[in-house]
Order: structure tokens, then C-alpha cells, then sequence
């Protein structure tokens, strides 16, 4: 009810200012309202073959892989779980929508909070559609693909590697969570009872911030003047960063990112257009609303913060050697 009525509140708001100074709006609210709720739709459409593909295989994981079948495979020294971990990505093709209850099941398995989290920003840049699709936009043109694949590596274990450091990982998960994996540890029945309440689980845990992120998506689109952006493309640092929060705000599909952005790259820098390809998947706007039904919101600023600021390093490193 506090969301909806202040949703309710923003409309309400932009009516006015539209009526007091229309110069603000290159459109009337109306058009771009409706811009925004076609945008919107068109993200969640998107996005919702992946999510379903990502509970299935989360379910999989949960239920029907027996206990140790995977563990065993992984390495014990917590660094080299971690490395393995974050390649486990190139043999699960699914975008960075499917990857957070994917990771929710590796979570409920019993992987630590570090691993997953370094599966969960490696899996969507690592995929084996995204790298096909990147090659097919770019091809190894100005290193943009071998920085991508290398960049997106290298930031999750470091992503892993700080929160291993945390003195309780366990903190950085939501209570609401917590509570979801110690139901699935209660859970009776066959497996095909307990798949069939767990897809229900991962279902009412994921879709409404889907949908919640597929609007913020399609709001912050109509509002944000591209043209701003736009307009900063040829300036090597304000490029990189023009193309971050661009990333953030449009909240593409990885797996076809990269002919979105490709549109951009006679305009924009390379390494702007690495940046562009690294922020996008791990913290848009609809990842941080799909990420928030697991981990805590001092948790995902903190992941911001750092894949922000280690795109930006990454792409002055490509704009500075291309």
C-alpha cells in the first residue's frame, strides 16, 4: 500500500509540473507516460522467459541435484570455490534476470553468501549467448569483448573476495530470505511436491520486483533526456560515465545488450562502451529490484559502488591502450 500510494504521489506530481511549466517536458506527461508504461512492458516481456528458466534451474539445484553432486567438484580453498564459481556461468545460458534465483537455490544449497555473489555478478557477463552476441556486435575490435569477459571476471572475485572479508556474511542477506531457506530446509514430501512449492516460493519472491523493476526501467527512460547524454560522448571520462548511468537506466537484457550499445559506438568511446557493457547487467535498475529480495540494501550499495568504480577504472584502462 506505501508503494502504491507513492507511485500514486510521483503521477500525481508530474501532472502538475506538466501543467505549471510545460517547458520542462519535450512531450506532453500523457505521451510520455505512455512511452514509459510500452518501455516498461517490453523489459518485463523480456526479462520473464529468463526469470522462469532461472526458477527452473534454481529448483533443479534445490531438489533434484543430490546432496554433494556439486560440492564435491568445487575446490576447498575459498578462493578457488570462488574462481570456479564465477566461470559456473558459461554453462547456464541464462540472463542476469534467470541468475538471481538461480543463485537464491545455490544459496538454500548451502554455498556461502561470497560465492554466490561472485556467481551471481560473473554468471550474466560470462554467459555463453552474451559472449556469442558481443562477438557478433564487435567482434575483437578495440579489445571490447576480451575486456568485457576479463573485466566482469576480475570485478565479481573481487566482489567475492571483499564480502569474504565481512565478519557475518549471513548479515548481508534479507530476514524475509533467511526465513524462505529455512522453510525449504522444513519442506516434506516428494521431490515433486517440493519442486512444485518452491517454484511457488521463487515465484512470489521474484515477480514482484521484476515487474516493480521493469517500471522504475521504464520511468527513469522517459525522464532522463538521452540527449544529455548524448551530448558528453566524445569526452573520454564523461563518456564512461554518461554510458554508466545509461546502463543503470535502460536495463537491458545481457544477451542483447551489446547491439543496443553498438549504436553508440561511433559517438561514444570503447571504453565507454566497456563500461556500458559491464554496469548494465550487474546493477540496473531492474537487477538491484530483482537482487533486493535477497540481500540487504547496505549490501547492494556497497555492490554499486564497486562495480561502478571498477567500470570506470576498466574502461579508462581500454580508452587509454585502444
Amino acid at each position: 500500500m506505501v508503494a502504491l500510494a507513492l507511485g500514486a504521489a510521483v503521477v500525481v506530481a508530474l501532472f502538475v509540473i506538466d501543467a505549471v511549466s510545460p517547458q520542462l517536458f519535450a512531450a506532453s506527461l500523457p505521451t510520455r507516460a505512455q512511452d514509459g508504461l510500452t518501455l516498461a512492458i517490453s523489459v518485463l516481456i523480456e526479462s520473464l522467459p529468463f526469470v522462469a528458466l532461472g526458477v527452473v534451474l534454481s529448483i533443479i539445484v534445490q531438489v533434484w541435484v543430490p546432496p554433494g553432486a556439486i560440492e564435491r567438484w568445487m575446490p576447498r580453498r575459498a578462493w578457488a570455490r570462488r574462481a570456479v564459481l564465477s566461470l559456473l556461468g558459461m554453462i547456464v545460458p541464462v540472463c542476469e534476470c534467470g541468475n538471481v534465483p538461480f543463485a537464491r537455490g545455490l544459496l538454500i544449497r548451502g554455498f556461502t553468501v561470497p560465492e554466490t555473489l561472485t556467481f551471481l555478478v560473473a554468471a550474466p557477463i560470462v554467459n555463453p549467448i552474451v559472449i556469442i552476441t558481443t562477438h557478433q556486435a564487435f567482434g575483437f575490435s578495440d579489445g571490447i569483448l576480451i575486456a568485457r569477459l576479463i573485466g566482469g571476471y576480475l570485478i565479481a572475485n573481487l566482489i567475492g573476495w571483499l564480502y569474504s572479508r565481512h565478519p557475518d556474511p549471513d548479515g548481508l542477506l534479507t530476514e524475509r530470505f533467511i526465513e524462505t531457506c529455512e522453510i525449504a530446509a522444513e519442506e516434506e514430501g516428494g521431490r515433486g511436491r517440493r519442486s512444485i512449492a518452491q517454484f511457488v516460493v521463487e515465484l512470489r519472491a521474484v515477480m514482484p520486483a521484476l515487474i516493480i523493476g521493469s517500471a522504475l526501467a521504464g520511468a527513469v527512460q522517459v525522464i532522463v533526456p538521452r540527449s544529455a547524454l548524448l551530448a558528453i560522448g566524445s569526452n573520454p571520462t564523461l563518456s564512461i560515465v554518461a554510458m554508466m548511468i545509461l546502463a543503470m537506466v535502460v536495463a537491458i537484457c545481457s544477451n542483447v545488450d551489446s547491439f543496443f550499445a553498438l549504436s553508440f559506438a561511433s559517438t561514444f568511446t570503447p571504453g565507454s562502451i566497456v563500461a556500458f557493457l559491464l554496469v548494465g547487467p550487474l546493477v540496473d535498475v531492474k537487477m538491484l529490484a530483482l537482487m533486493r529480495t535477497t540481500f540487504t540494501t547496505r549490501t547492494l550499495v556497497g555492490l554499486v559502488v564497486i562495480v561502478v568504480l571498477a567500470a570506470f577504472a576498466i574502461g579508462s584502462a581500454v580508452n587509454l591502450f585502444a
